[in-house]
């Protein structure tokens, strides 16, 4: 007889007690009738070494502990922050002076040859240096402002998961117990999603790298992936620093110049998660094929998005939309860029290396869409590019520029597949421009 049956006794149909019945779970979770966490550990990618499967048990212990859960909607973000620092944490090092060199050399060149390539002005606060730890910290709002929607949903979903696969002895289980079934099925999908960010943390070069604002009026860089970066290339590390510093220098401009943007991306983002849906299909057919002693099964199935529901009509347009957005600030991003680095040798292979990357994305940026149903990758970059391009040559930058001084000037998708016609819209505004501006000087304004 365990603590679970000296708390309820069979048919007083009272409700068990919390504190013993998540006791009862933390022994549940532990031993082989349940998750072993040791093969939680392999499954996740955690190292197979005694500190690191302890660590995992004290956040197992955690998601089902009443007095430390931290959870909203059931689902526990102290244990995926917990999961991505540590993960950042075994493979940061500090920033040495060498690297701090070479991004303040590059930043001053890079500043100067921005000033030319576009008339939004320069960010006057220094690029933030982070370490991968400090880059998670600074991240993890972000991605759980994102993640919360299909987070809660998946916690639910994972808690049915767990209760269909509950001992005979459990199988009347309900009320009070419930919430410790959904905190465990919140930290399961936490400890994914907790990896998905410590990994990205491994690989993410500057502020802007997965497409996303992360820091507001400031360019960021995390040295250490920078450094690894540019080794890769084997290509002149001086030249590559300062094409990749004048890039999130270019993108911290846009940024701090179109204040409404970063609201703009993040709410659009928002907007299209709070609409996904979990496939109830698949997590029937989850519940009957899974086995839960086996939690590689469980990764392999939130990594690879089978949970999520197809989109809807209404969802792949708001989707069309995200990836316009994303797709119109790397193309102006990567024209500046382009423009500002023109006297570098080798800057053409340094871009292409740039935009092979962002348009194939990482292991881990795939691990963080499939979890959340979102990828961010902005599919037509190389459309959008040669859009702002084209329209550079035809207008000028001034231009160019000034269309990010309000969403309703933005170019629209069908500007994207037809550049020639923005760029008659632009010329035809320049009179009524003049006469807008007569008519407010007359006015006093």
């Amino acid at each position: 007889m365990n603590d679970f049956d000296e708390a309820t006794p069979a048919g007083d149909g009272e409700q068990p007690n919390p504190e013993q019945f998540a006791q009862f779970m933390r022994e549940f979770l532990a031993n082989q009738a349940g998750i072993d966490p040791a093969q939680l550990a392999k499954a996740a990618g955690i190292p197979n070494t005694p500190e690191a499967i302890e660590a995992l048990k004290r956040q197992i212990e955690a998601a089902l502990s009443v007095s430390q859960q931290q959870t909203t909607g059931g689902v526990n973000w102290k244990v995926a922050a917990e999961q991505a620092r540590e993960i950042a944490k075994g493979q940061s090092r500090a920033i040495s002076e060498k690297t701090r060199g070479q991004i303040s050399e590059a930043e001053g060149l890079a500043a100067l040859w921005l000033d030319g390539a576009t008339s939004i002005p320069a960010v006057i606060s220094e690029p933030k240096l982070l370490t991968r730890e400090l880059w998670v910290a600074d991240a993890l709002g972000l991605f759980q402002e994102l993640s919360q929607p299909v987070a809660e949903r998946m916690a639910n979903a994972l808690s049915e998961v767990m209760q269909q696969n509950l001992p005979e002895e459990l199988g009347g289980v309900s009320g009070g117990a419930s919430q410790f079934m959904k905190a465990a099925g919140g930290a399961l999908f936490a400890m994914q999603l907790g990896q998905a960010i410590g990994k990205l943390s491994l690989t993410v070069i500057s502020g802007g790298d997965v497409g996303l604002p992360i820091f507001e009026d400031r360019a960021a860089l995390v040295p250490q992936n920078l450094s690894e970066f540019v080794e890769g290339l084997e290509l002149e590390a001086d030249q590559a620093y300062i094409y990749l510093v004048t890039r999130e220098l270019a993108f911290a401009r846009l940024f701090k110049h179109s204040k409404w943007l970063r609201d703009s991306v993040v709410g659009q983002v928002s907007a299209y998660a709070s609409e996904i849906s979990i496939d109830s299909d698949s997590l029937r057919e989850l519940a009957e094929d899974a086995d839960l002693n086996n939690p590689e099964d469980l990764r392999r199935v939130l990594e690879s998005g089978a949970l999520i529901a197809p989109r809807t009509e209404e969802q792949e347009r708001a989707l069309a939309s995200i990836e316009t957005l994303l797709a119109l600030i790397e193309g102006w991003v990567e024209v500046v860029t382009e423009e500002a680095t023109k006297m570098l040798p080798k800057a053409s292979a340094i871009g292409e290396a740039v935009r092979r990357r962002r348009a194939t994305g990482g292991p881990a940026e795939l691990t963080f869409g499939t979890l959340v149903g979102l990828e961010l990758r902005p599919r037509r970059q190389r459309e959008a590019t040669a859009m702002w391009r084209a329209l550079t040559e035809a207008v000028g930058v001034s231009k160019r520029d000034a269309l990010w001084s309000h969403p309703d000037l933005l170019p629209r998708s069908e500007d994207i597949d037809n550049p020639a016609q923005l760029i008659g819209r632009v010329r035809s505004s320049d009179g009524s421009d003049a006469l807008d501006q007569a008519l407010r000087e007359l006015l006093g304004e």
